[in-house]
């Protein structure tokens, strides 16, 4: 649990959030177009092997399981019913805080030591992923899911995964701008020439990380509705993660934040939305 109270910045987050008004500055280029226009319009390239991923997995072991128990705490408390403000405050304070200063030192030398194996398919898969692994991914996804189901199911799932990405975004932005946790690269500038950091400047702020948050929620509500597809689920948000560790936009416990926030959204989403409970735990 965090050692300091959110609930006025998240709950005017959460204003922003549920009225739609946030939107990542990155999708300015696409225009209105739809997901699938986006991916079809950019299609993926070869992405990183499934041996590669093992640093991302590794981060998000146990992240599930550790949010189911707190999501009892939240059920038992609060009940099943949507109360949106009332949830984000609720999740902001179970975010744990960041690593101590030397323990995201040996983090970064971490990042460092993989920066130092990069190749030019491990860098435009990286690059495919950063930009289409922040949202488009999860909402094909949830497009493709949909088609299979009943029109009315499969549209409050899409609905559902929405929601999870606009309250992920939304939580993760708070609490980044609160734990002003420098991106590696922003403190190795070397790690990613293509990226300028003003003097002094000490964010972009990388925890918990946004696109981690976003896959596990995503992840989440779409394994409860499509369990036989849930490895293909996980598989996504593994590529999404390492690619983030890739390109020195995060390190390791950037990630385990923020799949615990994903998750913890993702459960109470699948809950109140599809009314889907989550059996793990």
């Amino acid at each position: 649990m965090r050692r300091r109270g959110t609930g006025a910045l998240v709950a005017l987050a959460t204003v922003a959030a549920l009225a739609g008004t946030a939107g990542p500055a990155a999708y300015a280029q696409w225009g209105d177009t739809s997901a699938k226009d986006r991916v079809e319009a950019d299609p993926p390239p070869a992405l990183f092997a499934d041996g590669d991923l093992a640093p991302a997995q590794q981060a998000l072991a146990g992240t599930a399981t550790r949010a189911h128990a707190a999501m009892r705490q939240w059920w038992a408390q609060h009940g099943t019913k949507a109360d949106d403000a009332a949830f984000m405050t609720w999740a902001a304070a179970q975010v744990p805080a960041p690593p101590a200063a030397a323990a995201r030192t040996r983090e970064l030398t971490r990042v460092q030591q993989l920066s130092s194996h990069r190749s030019t398919a491990g860098e435009t898969a990286a690059t495919w992923l950063e930009v289409h692994g922040k949202k488009d991914v999860w909402k094909l996804a949830a497009h493709d899911a949909a088609e299979v189901l009943p029109s009315d199911r499969g549209q409050a799932l899409k609905d559902a995964v929405d929601l999870g990405l606009t309250m992920t975004k939304t939580l993760a932005d708070g609490l980044a701008a609160e734990d002003r946790q420098p991106a590696p690269y922003v403190v190795h500038p070397e790690l990613r020439p293509d990226h300028h950091v003003s003097p002094g400047q000490t964010c972009p702020c990388s925890y918990p990380s946004r696109h981690a948050a976003r896959g596990a929620a995503s992840r989440t509500v779409l394994s409860l509705v499509e369990p036989h597809r849930a490895a293909d689920y996980r598989w996504t948000e593994d590529e999404v993660d390492y690619s983030r560790l890739y390109m020195a936009g995060h390190v390791p416990s950037d990630l385990t934040g923020g799949a615990f926030l994903g998750d913890l959204v993702g459960e109470y989403v699948a809950r109140t939305r599809l009314g889907i409970s989550a059996a793990t735990g």
